[in-house]
């Protein structure tokens, strides 16, 4: 599914599979001469999806140069290190999330307060009760302000704290992580899955004020690409701006 051109978006969208990882999603950015960039690595150890898409593009998997990682939750590491050994990739994560990913520390559970629709808690049941992720080494560290490719890196802390997302100026496509969702509805996250709500809300706001400053067009963002549910390609910006300016206020979902 291209998304936005050079962008295409991967995931399960029915079954078993897809409800236990929360519709989740990860995208493969076609970058030129940067090569072929993946953000997150799905639920799958296989990386079925990701190696499928690669070989539509008409790619071998070693054009495969870059992974990033939004934070280190199993839902969007399963296929990482698969996709480490087949490729060579150079895998890069903020340097608070890697010692989850090299599995040398288990992650904070969330809070077992009770969440709502119902299938969010049915689905973190779930999660609980799943495999671990196969863990892969880190390469290297995302900071704020740094650049991979033509992505802009921005770190967000609260839902973890080495949660980063990354803004593609050119196309302007925003990889919102676990910021933003659209399963099972458009919210900011999810309810009851921030590890610190406070610096999340803070974050959402200098997610798009980082935008705003970094953008080449006006309105600063044609696509939110989420990592759980499907990417926002329609009333991408204002939709963005509503939906942040609630959470502020308490309105909104996260």
């Amino acid at each position: 599914m291209e998304v936005a051109p050079g962008v295409y978006g991967m995931g399960h969208r029915a079954g078993l599979r897809a409800y236990l990882s929360g519709y989740s999603r990860a995208y493969l950015l076609d970058t030129g001469e940067t090569g072929l960039i993946l953000i997150d690595a799905l639920g799958d150890a296989d990386a079925r999806l990701v190696l499928e898409q690669i070989r539509r593009l008409g790619r071998r998997v070693e054009d495969l140069k870059h992974i990033l990682l939004t934070h280190a939750h199993r839902s969007h590491l399963m296929g990482l290190a698969r996709l480490k050994l087949l490729s060579g990739a150079t895998v890069h994560s903020h340097e608070w999330e890697a010692d989850l990913i090299e599995a040398r520390r288990t992650a904070h559970p969330v809070a077992p307060r009770p969440i709502r629709p119902l299938r969010l808690q049915t689905m973190r049941l779930g999660l609980a009760l799943g495999a671990k992720h196969p863990p892969c080494r880190v390469d290297e560290y995302l900071d704020e302000g740094r650049s991979v490719g033509p992505l802009k890196v921005i770190h967000t802390p609260g839902h973890t704290p080495g949660h980063v997302v990354f803004y593609w100026p050119e196309r302007r496509a925003l990889f919102t992580g676990d910021n933003v969702a659209t399963w099972p509805q458009f919210g900011v996250g999810w309810p009851g899955f921030q590890l610190d709500d406070r610096q999340f809300r803070a974050s959402l706001r200098h997610m798009v004020d980082s935008v705003r400053s970094m953008a080449n067009h006006n309105p600063p963002v044609a696509v939110i690409a989420v990592s759980h549910g499907e990417p926002v390609t329609k009333g991408a910006t204002e939709r963005l701006d509503s939906l942040v300016e609630a959470a502020m206020t308490g309105e909104g979902t996260g």
